[in-house]
């Protein structure tokens, strides 16, 4: 169980299974840069948490904005949006008859990603939220905004798990401190800070490296 001084930001989850050194860069080193789909995800999220903190329609009560934090993980954080349905098998809520039961939702500018970052982020909500509701969340939902649907995520074991040893990993690296190095791919023209990261220049360094261990072998 970790203490509250020690929580680490939950969205950045996301930001350490796109790349540990980007995360890194962000929330050890305090970097960061802007883009458009930095930008645009900053409105897209500010939009989900404008309205009222709850609202209710019928069957349905809509938190957003919720302020959200695990011991177990370490993590704290917000949800866009947290959905309460009218549930027999939900949980009690002060000030609202009935039971209700939550399904986080997280709100994405763009289209599914081919990594598994956001369903990390989401998986690590429902974490949080099982742990201080005393409950168990099953399934929760990305809403992508290019494409305007709802994605459903199942709250496997297996994605639990990942987000756990994702949680333990960002501790250990922000503990020491410690900026893994640059592995350049492909994505890397997405990041925002490939600016500040430069990972051609880590790959010419490496190379560098290389060539003067050769001369000090003659030598």
């Amino acid at each position: 169980m970790y203490n509250e001084e020690e929580y680490l930001m939950l969205s950045g989850i996301q930001h350490f299974a796109f790349c540990r050194r980007q995360w890194a860069l962000i929330h050890i080193e305090q970097q960061w840069a802007e883009n458009y789909r930095t930008t645009a995800g900053e409105l897209m999220h500010k939009k989900a948490h404008d309205a009222e903190a709850f609202e209710k329609r019928g069957e349905l009560l809509i938190a957003r904005g919720l302020r959200i934090f695990s011991r177990e993980l370490g993590l704290s954080g917000q949800c866009d949006v947290v959905e309460f349905h009218l549930d027999e098998d939900g949980i009690g809520l002060f000030g609202y008859d009935g039971k209700w039961k939550p399904i986080p939702v997280e709100y994405k500018r763009g289209t599914p990603k081919e990594n598994n970052a956001d369903e990390l982020q989401l998986c690590a909500q429902a974490v949080c939220l099982e742990e201080m509701l005393q409950t168990e969340i099953p399934a929760g939902y990305l809403y992508y905004g290019e494409n305007r649907r709802r994605s459903k995520v199942e709250f496997t074991g297996d994605l639990r798990e990942t987000v756990k040893n994702a949680a333990t990993e960002m501790h250990a690296l922000f503990q020491r401190g410690h900026t893994p190095n640059a592995k350049p791919d492909k994505k890397c023209k997405a990041c925002s800070l490939e600016g500040l990261c430069v990972p051609k220049l880590q790959k010419a360094i490496k190379v560098r490296k290389y060539i003067e261990q050769g001369i000090q072998a003659k030598d």
